[in-house]
């Protein structure tokens, strides 16, 4: 019998964390038809806010993965709180990264390959995706990476 998403990450040494709460005037998630777009998710963990810096300068190209794959489990958590299992999701269609960066790093792929490879390991095919992955001169709580998704819905 195939795992489900949940018992990937458990088998992955993860836990889904409760969906964070917006931390400005939006919502983390909207859904029109069979489409979930989930607002762009920083890397929160446990203890609030993880991963502050800037790739190149503070942070190099590993911590820059660490919290993509943060983002990433945040917005499971996000798709969790929308569709009620993780087991909804049809297809991540498309992830957008933003990677605070100084001007002359160009490693934003393999940041987000944190991401990336997390949804991937998480949801199997319906966990591959179009995505983005760019730099930006500053981000929300100087965290080092945000992350939003579109998924396509069972």
């Amino acid at each position: 019998m195939a795992q489900t998403p949940e018992q990937k990450l458990e088998a992955m040494g993860l836990a889904l964390p409760d969906a964070p709460a917006p931390a400005a005037n939006y919502i983390p998630y909207t859904i029109a038809g069979k489409i979930l777009t989930i607002s762009g998710q920083i890397p929160l963990g446990p203890n609030g806010v993880e991963f502050v810096g800037k790739l190149g300068d503070t942070m190099d190209v590993e911590e820059g993965k660490d919290a993509a794959r943060l983002c990433a489990l945040n917005i499971l958590a996000q798709a969790k709180a929308a569709l009620g299992d993780l087991a909804n999701i049809k297809q991540v269609m498309k992830i957008q990264g933003f990677v605070n960066a100084t001007p002359d790093f160009t490693a934003h792929p393999e940041v987000v390959n944190g991401a990336s490879d997390l949804l991937a390991d998480v949801l199997g095919d319906a966990g591959r995706h179009a995505r983005a992955a760019v730099g930006m001169s500053s981000l929300p709580r100087g965290v080092a990476v945000e992350v939003d998704a579109v998924i396509e819905i069972a």
